[in-house]
């Protein structure tokens, strides 16, 4: 079998993808076009070839975000135990509890002084997440909760949400897992 290598990575990509690692694990207000350049090994001057603002950097990577769950959520299984099961392994896992939180969140920190257009990014990844969930949690066949459908899933996304920040906090993935068994158990079994 034969492997095609893959193309490094451009330029645009790597600022993109260290600006996401830097807003996961610093938050959006904890670094600088500076920590980028130096990070990518860049000036920072070049910085504004690919993007003329930090705002517009969060943009896209809450963007890219948005893309990649959506990606993501094509690929789960049609089953709602399995998708869910998958949605919590996720937020474990590919945001990397206990060392990050979600792109979102990271954002939230500062909501009341990044502008509305990187505001609208974080709504679209939040809106993404709870209208897949929706159908998910439809498809189990269960009446909710907590009134309609939409409010469980907004229940469930906060839930993951607090519980990548709770492991954030403490550093432990361990909490992260914690914080949301009964969740799980309640949706998967």
């Amino acid at each position: 079998m034969t492997t095609t290598p893959t193309a490094p990575a451009t330029t645009r990509e790597q600022i993109l993808q260290v600006a996401d690692g830097l807003i996961k694990t610093r938050s959006y207000l904890g670094f600088s076009f500076q920590d980028v350049a130096d990070q990518v090994g860049i000036r920072k001057a070049s910085l504004y070839h690919h993007f003329p603002t930090k705002e517009a950097l969060g943009v896209e990577v809450l963007r890219e975000a948005t893309l990649a769950f959506r990606q993501w959520s094509e690929r789960r299984s049609t089953d709602p135990r399995a998708a869910l099961a998958s949605y919590f392994r996720m937020y474990r896992d590919a945001l990397h509890a206990g060392d990050g939180v979600c792109p979102a969140v990271a954002v939230a920190s500062g909501w009341g002084v990044v502008n509305p257009e990187l505001q609208q990014a974080v709504r679209e990844l939040r809106n993404t997440q709870i209208l897949w969930l929706t159908g998910v949690l439809g498809a189990l066949g269960r009446p909710s909760p907590t009134g309609s459908i939409s409010q469980w899933a907004a229940s469930v996304y906060a839930t993951c949400q607090g519980a990548l920040v709770s492991a954030r906090i403490t550093g432990k993935v361990e909490d992260f897992d914690e914080a949301i068994a009964q969740l799980r158990t309640d949706l998967t079994h």
